[in-house]
């Protein structure tokens, strides 16, 4: 396993952690639960192959993963860094911090947290929740307690946010999106680094969509065993990012990752290039210029528009077939899902009249639904 310095914080850390979103699950009684043994199983496996750092969160896995993260980090807490997550989204005083920080000691049977988020944190959660109501002292006194050993957040807003947040020295590491599919904080990663701040990434196979990339494979000439390979391959050659964190759910994965975090040669430069020409070219060709405005909505039929647009763009760009045609095929599945599929367009033209790319949106409907309806 390669391992890294985790920004200023004094500490190396594997180049692949484990995130506990998407542990194994079970049903029990009619509901899921997320599967006890086989997660532990799991999690250690990432440990004996040299994984150090695990993150969890308040509500992954309706609430249950920090209590099998705890679990699992039986006979191995000296070694492994435990990162979690204060929901922030459900402060609404300030003594709310410390009591759902003793509440996540307790659920993961420890003393202490390494690394302590605000999670899903934004320009309007970081004005409202965390400087209007103090929380920074909230958690200096926690962390002097010896509670929590770094402040940190994750990341969910625009660039240009990430930056301020930095600016305001509260923060020793910052966890944010970055895949092959979404580069758009690359540069905030880069200064996150310069500042000393240290950077974890999360979705670094594309939350699951770079599974089944055949057309990224193909493009290197089976020079690489399998898309998520590339995926991962490309996240470690940044050097700006010290750690990668993959949701894990079966000890195959383990096995696949932990070796290409181990193997040390990543996607080298010119292979880099090669792969944003790819894209770019094929952007060029293929893409749906869709800007997602969404001056086409609300549709009058409930038809998802942009949505759909940015399906058909995974499809006809990277090639993600299996994924563009489950997602397609999953809208307005859901019960709360009120969102309509292409074929519920009755072709009444007001969405072509508001676009401002002047996308002939009635005929691509059709084509898309007829590529990827089942």
């Amino acid at each position: 396993m390669i391992y890294r310095k985790f920004g200023k914080t004094g500490i190396n850390v594997s180049i692949l952690g484990f995130g506990a979103m998407r542990l194994p699950m079970i049903e029990k009684n009619g509901e899921k639960h997320v599967n006890e043994e086989y997660s532990i199983e799991i999690i250690q496996k990432s440990f004996s192959y040299g994984v150090n750092y695990i993150d969890s969160a308040y509500g992954y896995c309706s609430g249950e993963s920090e209590i099998v993260v705890g679990k699992a980090l039986k006979g191995w807490r000296e070694k492994i860094y435990v990162s979690t997550k204060v929901p922030t989204y459900n402060i609404e005083k300030r003594d709310d911090y410390r009591r759902f920080l003793e509440e996540q000691l307790k659920k993961l049977d420890v003393d202490y947290i390494d690394f302590y988020h605000f999670h899903l944190l934004d320009n309007t959660k970081f004005e409202e929740k965390v400087i209007k109501l103090k929380l920074i002292d909230e958690a200096e006194k926690a962390k002097e307690e010896g509670l929590i050993k770094h402040i940190s957040f994750s990341f969910h807003d625009k660039p240009e946010i990430m930056k301020k947040i930095i600016d305001t020295n509260f923060f020793e590491t910052v966890l944010c999106q970055y895949n092959i599919l979404d580069r758009s904080n690359e540069e905030a990663i880069e200064y996150a680094r310069k500042k000393g701040v240290g950077v974890a990434v999360m979705g670094p196979v594309g939350g699951g969509r770079l599974e089944k990339a055949d057309e990224l494979v193909k493009f290197f000439k089976n020079k690489y065993h399998s898309s998520p390979e590339i995926a991962l391959k490309f996240v470690f050659s940044n050097e700006n990012v010290s750690i990668a964190l993959s949701g894990m759910n079966t000890i195959e994965i383990v096995e696949e990752n932990c070796n290409i975090a181990s193997g040390g040669k990543f996607l080298a430069q010119q292979d880099k290039k090669l792969l944003e020409k790819w894209i770019e070219e094929r952007k060029r060709k293929k893409e749906i210029p869709c800007t997602n405005c969404k001056y086409c909505m609300p549709c009058p039929f409930g038809v998802a528009i942009p949505d759909i647009f940015n399906i058909m763009n995974y499809y006809k760009i990277y090639g993600l077939f299996d994924y563009a045609k489950k997602a397609y095929n999953n809208i307005g599945k859901w019960e709360k899902d009120e969102r309509k599929k292409a074929n519920a367009c009755v072709e009444c033209g007001q969405c072509e009249e508001k676009c401002p790319q002047k996308l002939e949106i009635r005929k691509l409907l059709k084509e898309i639904h007829n590529t990827l309806f089942n």
